[in-house]
């Protein structure tokens, strides 16, 4: 019984090491390494996407918080410069 026993050991042994060093180079292979570091872009990008999701939740509540008006409304109006004003009647009637 105790051979036994050393031998399913040392063959579970083996067969995890073999296992793992497969592993190991398929992921070092150049395939192997770009689905890392596609895996590492995408998950970046989901955080990234939290982040700014948590900003605008947080700000929303914000302004509930100190009676400000919702995002998109202007607070105050603006000047308009005299950039802004048409040159002449005819373009004023074509926007």
């Amino acid at each position: 019984m105790n051979r036994g026993l050393w031998f399913v050991a040392g063959a579970g042994a083996g067969i995890y090491t073999m296992i793992r060093a497969r592993r190991a180079a398929e992921a070092l292979t150049v395939d192997g390494l770009k689905d890392r570091f596609g895996a590492a872009a995408v998950g970046a990008r989901m955080f990234r996407d939290e982040v700014a999701q948590g900003k605008a939740e947080a700000e929303t509540e914000l302004r509930d918080r100190l009676g400000l008006v919702p995002h998109g409304i202007p607070e105050l109006t603006r000047v308009p410069s005299p950039t802004d004003v048409p040159a002449s009647p005819e373009e004023e009637g074509t926007s």
